[in-house]
């Protein structure tokens, strides 16, 4: 059972996970849209930073386990690992994984499995078989003949950290919700050629819930570090000391605040549940709206020392300050720019006309919607002697010791806590 696994999707989850369903002895056939994704891959390099990640791969593809294409071939099992984006009004953007499911359904055939590994809002793995079923009448699914379709269903969302992803996707438990019993047992067969931690069996709507829960509920633990962290700055209180102070008591665990919440997941998948129970979902709605202002503050405070600057030089004009933003990414010592509070700030400093000095040393050129106006990408040395304000927004390991450095005469705005 098993012999080819077909992953479709090759980003940050689908890239690692077919490199080690492809490194435990299954030949696996990666999907992806992009040609540049595919032809690095086949080429046994990857386009991704996560460690341990390239030699995986370089391996897999050098031992003929794993190749890459454009287009879908048979498989005995497909797992769909696409992005699920909202739409305007925070509504769940399912698109891609219809897209992934027009690609896969010709090459179906009776006993296949799929899997819908994206995070997705509820009902969406019913909807992918209802697709399905509609591309290929000659099959059945799990909708209408249960655990005798021809084609099984499950939903099983992925739950790693990114820089752990390798380990974690071996190590960390996984939930497999089946549409039917049969579909459960063909995926924990499957996981288990990978996966060392349990695979805890429910149906596919909890599994779907279960992942917008996981981070919902992170969501709301950093949403009260970052309020806590604006309430302390009205007061002069080092929020971090506070939150050190309060985390000594048996039973407070507070997080860290920081430029807001970003990334694919946390930054999202709070919308999902709170388009689908809009009346309901009050504490997770407020949270995410939270976290979403968090970025204006941190732009705000940056503008008012600015403004300082120029107060105390009225010779200079706007365009003659310097503003170093330090780290780009979404959380510390990745690449991973989706959704990045901090890349929305430094978006909001170029905006404003002065000069800005990115700072991200996970990546060689800047995203398209920060290149060709007033945002530099700049060595970290460079950004801290030039700057007049320095914004640090992500906590880098690189900036771990930058703290003396930070103490010259350029105005300092530390929402991570160095």
């Amino acid at each position: 059972m098993f012999e080819r696994i077909s992953m479709i999707g090759l980003g940050y989850i689908g890239l690692p996970t077919a490199a080690l369903f492809a490194a435990h002895g299954t030949k696996v056939i990666g999907v992806d849209v992009s040609p540049h994704v595919v032809d690095t891959i086949n080429a046994g390099k990857i386009h991704i930073v996560e460690p341990e990640l390239d030699g995986i791969v370089h391996k897999a593809v050098t031992d003929g386990m794993l190749h890459a294409t454009l287009e879908p071939e048979t498989a005995d099992a497909f797992i769909i690992a696409v992005p699920t984006p909202f739409k305007a009004e925070y509504q769940p953007d399912l698109s891609y994984i219809q897209s992934a499911t027009n690609m896969i359904a010709p090459v179906l055939k009776k006993g296949d499995l799929v899997i819908l590994e994206s995070t997705s809002p509820i009902g969406a793995t019913e909807q992918m078989s209802a697709w399905l079923a509609q591309a290929r009448p000659d099959l059945s699914f799990p909708q209408t003949a249960g655990n005798d379709a021809d084609i099984q269903i499950a939903h099983c969302p992925e739950r790693v950290l990114p820089g752990h992803v390798v380990r974690e996707l071996v190590e960390n438990d996984r939930i497999i919700g089946g549409m039917t019993e049969r579909a459960s047992e063909m995926a924990v067969a499957m996981y288990k050629k990978v996966v060392q931690g349990d695979c805890v069996v429910t149906n596919a709507r909890t599994a779907e819930m279960c992942k917008l829960t996981e981070n919902s509920s992170r969501d709301v633990q950093i949403a009260f570090a970052n309020e806590l962290s604006i309430i302390c700055d009205k007061f002069d209180i080092d929020v971090w000391e506070l939150i050190s102070l309060a985390n000594r008591h048996p039973r407070v665990n507070i997080l860290q605040p920081g430029a807001g919440v970003g990334g694919h997941c946390i930054a999202v998948d709070p919308w999902f549940i709170v388009a689908s129970a809009p009346d309901e979902a009050k504490l997770i709605r407020a949270a995410r709206e939270g976290n979403d202002s968090k970025p204006g503050w941190v732009l705000q405070k940056g503008k008012e020392a600015v403004m300082e600057v120029l107060s105390a030089e009225p010779s200079r004009s706007m365009s003659d300050i310097k503003v170093a933003c330090l780290g780009l990414a979404f959380k510390p010592d990745i690449d991973d720019l989706r959704e990045s509070p901090a890349l929305q700030i430094t978006l909001g400093f170029g905006k404003l006309g002065c000069q800005v000095l990115a700072v991200e040393p996970h990546i060689t050129e800047l995203p398209a919607r920060l290149s060709g106006g007033t945002i530099a990408l700049t060595p970290l040395e460079e950004a801290i002697a030039q700057a007049d304000v320095i914004c640090v927004l992500v906590k880098h390991s690189v900036f771990a010791d930058l703290k003396e450095a930070l103490t010259g005469s350029a105005r300092l705005i530390d929402v991570v806590g160095l």
